[in-house]
């Protein structure tokens, strides 16, 4: 059983990513002109050879269905903030009034990055977020309606809570530490309740925690779980653990919010109802294939796999 857990943890912990993988980007317009500024995280590119290059069009915008046109970019490393800035000037075939851009980040770092993109043009300024379910989006400087505020940013946050493989191995194990429907739902209530509680306490303080930090916190997560359902599978008061591992979860969200100025209260909405809409998932399917496993200890085999999991990327992210 050992050599399977080794086995799959291998298989997995690379798989996983960044749980924290945001980058940001501004772009200031002026008639034809445009200057574009971005921050790349230096992990992010550790493995990518010659990023001035390979990042040179990783974001490429336009107006008026033609492309901007490239006409400098350059690039430097930034030690005290641990990132590659990069600076790019575009010419455009007619004033900006639409600007499209379109992102490949998530294709050169990993598959759940984030691109927080800003655009300011004669005092007004717009906003987008931009990954790989939405690679591009439009730009038209005006003020959102208030409805349009509230559908970007909890679909956003939405989003941020199903992206990445530890929300998904997190949700797993709340769904098998469940002993019955009501924990379920106590379980899920204050995992929530952490995680929003974390995002409205911490900007009151002077704390910012460092993504590294809050990657390798939540890796810690998803082993503590599964540890706790390996030895002590009838322990009681699991809400208030559950509850703690919710805020160090809030924190990716607290990341979130602040790179892109959105709404505490929106962003977490989306993040409440993406979440109980998967753990509702998990939760009608976990018993159907309980039942028929059950033989095979499926909750210990399970656990275990998640604890080596958790255990191998928090040290993964130690090592990087």
């Amino acid at each position: 059983m050992r050599r399977v857990f080794l086995l799959l943890c291998a298989g997995v912990c690379p798989a996983l990513g960044h749980m924290v993988s945001i980058s940001t980007g501004d772009i200031t317009l002026s008639g034809t002109r445009g200057k574009y500024e971005f921050r790349m995280p230096l992990y992010e590119i550790a493995h990518v050879q010659e990023p001035e290059k390979v990042l040179r069009h990783a974001v490429q915008f336009s107006s008026g269905g033609q492309e901007a046109r490239q006409k400098s970019f350059g690039c430097r490393k930034d030690d005290s903030e641990n990132a590659l800035i990069c600076t790019a000037e575009y010419e455009f075939a007619q004033p900006v009034e639409i600007l499209a851009a379109r992102s490949t980040f998530h294709t050169l770092t990993v598959p759940n990055h984030v691109h927080l993109l800003r655009a300011v043009m004669d005092g007004k300024s717009d906003q987008a977020v931009l990954d790989l379910s939405f690679p591009q989006a439009e730009l038209r400087f005006r003020p959102p309606t208030a409805l349009e505020t509230a559908t970007k940013e909890s679909v956003g946050g939405a989003l941020r809570a199903i992206g990445g493989a530890a929300q998904w191995l997190f949700l797993g194990a709340l769904v098998m530490a469940a002993r019955s429907r009501r924990e379920l739902l106590l379980l899920t209530a204050m995992f929530i309740v952490g995680e929003a509680l974390v995002c409205f306490a911490v900007p009151m303080t002077s704390w910012r925690p460092a993504p590294r930090f809050v990657e390798a916190a939540a890796a810690l997560t998803i082993a503590y779980l599964a540890i706790e359902l390996l030895l002590l599978p009838e322990a009681g008061q699991r809400w208030a653990v559950v509850g703690v591992l919710g805020i160090f979860h809030g924190l990716y969200f607290l990341l979130f919010l602040e790179s892109s100025n959105y709404s505490a209260g929106w962003v977490l909405t989306g993040v409440a109802v993406a979440e109980i809409a998967v753990i509702g998932v998990l939760a009608a399917i976990w018993p159907r294939l309980l039942r028929p496993l059950k033989s095979l200890q499926p909750v210990r085999v399970l656990s275990g796999v998640l604890f080596m999991v958790g255990l191998g990327w928090f040290f993964l992210r130690l090592r990087s």
